[in-house]
């Protein structure tokens, strides 16, 4: 995982939403960012996705930008291809972009591991959290609570320290090509 205080790497990649191109600038928010790594077919992704638009919801506009990003090889996993994606989003109402990483460049500077996998990055573009949505798993019977998101992105909101202690997120592996 990124150690905290790093800065965010920056990017510019083709929204699957919009066919236009955005970088970390364009979509940052005033408050801070958070940068989600997905991919269409993961269950743990299908799992925690009421909860993940349950969070833009709430803090975009409370100045939280949010950016979902696959980076997934679509020559082995045809089904995370940029249509699927579009398809993916507008099916599930995503109200955030959805870029496509071809190149798995962005995937790699961020060290993403898994999907989904989270970033949160301050105002000033410092990482802030990269951890997990919560305890909740595909089968675990633990109910999508966004617990250990929400009290990072309500400690940015509100200024509050951070607890070093973090869980790494857990999901399916990148598919690396």
């Amino acid at each position: 995982m990124l150690p905290l205080g790093t800065n965010a790497p920056q990017f510019r990649l083709k929204d699957t939403n919009s066919n236009f191109h955005y970088s970390f600038q364009d979509l940052k928010g005033s408050k801070g960012t958070l940068v989600i790594f997905i991919c269409n077919h993961c269950p743990f992704v299908i799992h925690a996705l009421p909860e993940i638009l349950m969070i833009s919801g709430d803090y975009k506009v409370q100045g939280i930008g949010i950016i979902a990003i696959s980076s997934n090889d679509i020559e082995k996993y045809p089904q995370d291809s940029p249509e699927m994606m579009t398809e993916f989003a507008f099916k599930n109402s995503f109200d955030f972009p959805y870029l496509f990483d071809e190149t798995q460049e962005v995937a790699k500077e961020f060290d993403a591991a898994c999907t989904p996998d989270f970033c949160l990055f301050d105002s000033q573009e410092k990482l802030f959290y990269r951890g997990q949505l919560d305890d909740s798993r595909p089968g675990n019977n633990i109910p999508l609570s966004g617990s250990d998101l929400r009290n990072a992105i309500d400690a940015l909101v509100y200024n509050r320290t951070m607890p070093e202690l973090q869980k790494p997120s857990l999901g399916c592996n990148i598919k690396w090509k």
